[in-house]
């Protein structure tokens, strides 16, 4: 499977006046003022820690010591009257959204995944084996991963009532089933977007879960952006490639490589897509960064996923 490892530089069409790219030690100094108090480290001039609540750190920040690097970007968003804005909420953002958000990459990657070395952190941002694309380049499942159910949508308020909602039974899948009969459903959910990475076969993978302020209680789910299918005239192309274009284009391009990119404070989003159970996890480690597994009770996904909304109204 092929490696890509994220940014080492802030790349064309970044944020010029708030996106800061600093090196490690800058990263790790940063982190322990974040122990202290989060807020002031989420690159809002105050406006997260009032707008967030006391969001904990043990879930939202990673470890101090996989700390490679980190950014500051200020979303695009549509331009809108400023009298409707609540005070110290950007024209045109969702409420209680933060002005900026800062992207910390890790060197965490699931625990499946050969681990980062020292030393190609300190090349973070050059590719292993090959450039990566946006087709799809792997072969479990593939069937399943490259279409979308027709089922009506069903709607969640949070990660925790999907979960509630799956089968608690496993579905009979193996590595080559197409999409299987308690896979046909559709949902849109809301969440906030902790952490993400790309893996080999070119999907986006997401760590989604509940509102940070649940604390201990929070519930998270891997929900998938699929690479997308070879043929340009499948049914699932477009909307599929649409969802890839809104992740690029919130962050500005500032796309997360294998290792994961943590997002402080969590992105809020509103999720559209398949179900899928991913078999190939149903024995040994889950996926998702160490210190949010304890969050991911099932290895049920969203995947793929068909649109994604960042801070939704």
């Amino acid at each position: 499977m092929g490696r890509f490892l994220g940014p080492s530089v802030a790349r064309p069409g970044a944020d010029k006046g708030h996106s800061i790219l600093r090196v490690a030690s800058d990263a790790l100094q940063w982190h322990t003022k974040c122990g202290r108090s989060p807020f002031v480290c989420a690159g809002i001039s105050g406006t997260a820690g009032t707008n967030m609540g006391k969001t904990p750190s043990s879930i939202v920040l990673p470890d101090r010591a996989t700390i490679v690097s980190e950014l500051e970007f200020t979303p695009p968003r549509p331009l809108r009257a400023r009298g409707r804005a609540g005070a110290g909420v950007p024209p045109g953002a969702a409420p209680s959204t933060p002005e900026r958000y800062r992207i910390v990459n890790t060197n965490e990657v699931d625990a499946y995944e050969t681990p980062l070395q020292d030393h190609e952190a300190a090349v973070l941002g050059l590719n292993r084996v090959q450039t990566p694309g946006d087709f799809f380049g792997g072969t479990d499942r593939k069937a399943a991963k490259l279409t979308i159910s027709t089922a009506k949508v069903e709607v969640f308020p949070d990660v925790s009532a999907l979960i509630v909602s799956l089968p608690k039974a496993k579905p009979k899948v193996t590595k080559h089933s197409a999409r299987v009969k308690d896979e046909d459903r559709n949902v849109r959910v809301r969440g906030f977007l902790y952490a993400a990475s790309r893996e080999g076969d070119n999907d986006f993978h997401f760590i989604v879960g509940d509102d940070p302020k649940r604390g201990a209680k929070v519930r998270m789910m891997t929900m998938e952006l699929s690479g997308l299918p070879s043929d340009k005239h499948s049914p699932a192309f477009a909307r599929m490639q649409a969802a890839r274009d809104a992740y690029t284009r919130f962050l500005k391009g500032n796309l997360p490589g294998l290792t994961y990119a943590r997002y402080v404070p969590p992105i809020p989003v509103e999720i559209e897509g398949s179900l899928f159970y991913d078999v190939t996890h149903s024995k040994g480690p889950h996926p998702g960064p160490q210190k949010l597994q304890p969050h991911m009770p099932v290895i049920w996904e969203v995947h793929p996923i068909s649109k994604i909304v960042f801070e939704p109204t």
